[in-house]
């Protein structure tokens, strides 16, 4: 056979062949290899590289989901709801950007997503005035703006320090803004707050911000644009590191890098767009309280950001569903729903400490296995058991709330349909019976369903095993 060293012009096309990584045994029609994928011109290389089509449809559902949704509840409630997701959705994954990726504890997150909407609530006042010439769509990145100045002034301090020094530190500063906004009331407005009006410059293509329909496309716009450049920046250089910074600061600081400065550069860049999200409450809500900057909101953040996930990135999106869902509706059928949520995120921290991303990742691996089908009878025991403890606990709850607070209105209480008493023996003795019986179930399938995922996880190790060796 004639290969390419056996040519006249051996030397030159060996040189050719190893800069594009051709075997030199090749014959010299031969093609480079198909893994190699590369094609000459100019005498550069081009890699050819798989379009990333699970990535694309999940984008492209996302996006249709945005769009979709206000056409499918159409009601002002639904809007008011979704729209109050979109915000939720870039404050959570804000947060995420310093708990999830960057392993810092913040206690003090409302601050800059607060701020961010006194910026932009003054900033809409002043196009109302005719001060400020700027369109009413652009008003939400004052905010961003004025976040992550904030975040500036603020981050040179907090990112000094790391782990619990860090989240005391955020914890002061967030009291110290909330006693000032009920202090300058020049800038915050006191107990009353700031009130603005949306509908102000000229309509674009007919589009005034009055109508809550209008008002929700923006918010899913800027939420669509903000999630992919969240998303973006995880694959940045700076995102990597951040990640490192998280798992192993002292490593990094040994290769060269300054955590601190990674840590305060992350720390802007998550009050820009807390800022932002701020900015689109501002024009939702057309009012600035001092509620917006107070600890009960940064405590929704990190709550719910754990508990959707904050270790993936779709974690917090789960996260700000569950908490605008919690706010709005949940608390409107019970006065206990703070009771509640604390136990949620007690059961929650002590068996899924990873948050409903984890577990939903988990069943995705075993689903790719194929071993998914064998669970869903223990998954089906599991949640009836669940609902029985469920019912029994919120049986006692909703008695003793209603011998806190409802007295006056009588003994007997309504609970799903059923009539308690909640003075009653009986009452209580039911509900007791029902939460120990659900509780004893509970645990026995539990302990079923531990023994069957032990022996599903062996058996994907060997699968693995054996993939490896083929």
């Amino acid at each position: 056979m004639t290969t390419l060293s056996d040519t006249g012009a051996g030397s030159e096309a060996e040189r050719e062949n190893r800069r594009i990584g051709v075997p030199m045994d090749l014959p010299a029609t031969a093609a480079p290899p198909r893994r190699a994928r590369t094609r000459r011109r100019r005498g550069e290389t081009y890699d050819f590289r798989p379009l990333n089509v699970a990535r694309i449809v999940i984008w492209t559902a996302f996006a249709l989901v945005l769009a979709v949704a206000p056409l499918v509840w159409t009601s002002g409630l639904s809007i008011t709801i979704l729209s109050q997701i979109g915000i939720a959705i870039i404050a959570c994954l804000s947060y995420n950007m310093l708990l999830g990726q960057g392993g810092m504890l913040s206690f003090g997150h409302a601050v800059y997503t607060g701020l961010g909407t006194y910026f932009a609530i003054h900033a809409l006042n002043m196009v109302t005035k005719g001060q400020l010439s700027i369109p009413v769509s652009l008003l939400p990145l004052a905010g961003g703006l004025g976040g992550m100045a904030i975040a500036i002034l603020f981050g040179y301090v907090t990112t000094k320090k790391s782990g619990t020094p860090f989240a005391m530190i955020t914890l002061g500063i967030a009291e110290l803004i909330f006693a000032m906004s009920l202090m300058f009331s020049e800038f915050f407005g006191g107990e009353a707050g700031i009130s603005a009006n949306r509908v102000a410059g000229q309509p674009f293509f007919g589009i005034t911000f009055g109508p809550p329909i209008q008002v929700y496309y923006l918010i899913a716009l800027y939420t669509f644009a903000c999630v992919a450049a969240m998303y973006a920046f995880t694959r940045t250089p700076l995102g990597r590191i951040l990640n490192a910074v998280r798992d192993n600061p002292e490593r990094v600081e040994f290769i060269g890098y300054d955590t601190q400065r990674v840590r305060y550069f992350v720390f802007i860049i998550a009050g820009f767009f807390a800022g932002i999200s701020g900015g689109l409450a501002a024009l939702n809500f057309e009012i600035a309280t001092a509620e917006v900057v107070g600890p009960g909101r940064s405590g929704g953040y990190l709550l719910f950001t754990f508990l959707g996930g904050a270790t993936f990135f779709f974690g917090p999106i789960i996260g700000a569903v569950l908490m605008v869902l919690a706010f709005v509706l949940f608390s409107e059928f019970t006065k206990a729903w703070l009771l509640y949520l604390g136990l949620i995120f007690m059961f929650m921290v002590m068996y899924a400490p990873g948050g409903i991303a984890s577990l939903i990742m988990m069943n995705l691996r075993v689903a790719a296995f194929g071993r998914l089908r064998t669970l869903w009878v223990s998954y089906l025991a599991l949640a009836v058991t669940a609902l029985v403890v469920l019912l029994g606990a919120a049986a006692m709850i909703e008695m003793v709330y209603h011998l806190q607070l409802n007295v006056v209105l009588g003994d007997e209480v309504k609970f799903l349909g059923a009539t308690l008493n909640a003075r009653g023996a009986d009452s209580w003795f039911g509900a007791i019976f029902v939460l120990l019986t659900g509780l004893g179930l509970f645990e026995v399938v539990r302990r079923h369903f531990l023994r069957q995922w032990g022996e599903i996880q062996e058996h994907i190790e060997k699968e693995m095993k054996r993939r490896e060796t083929l």
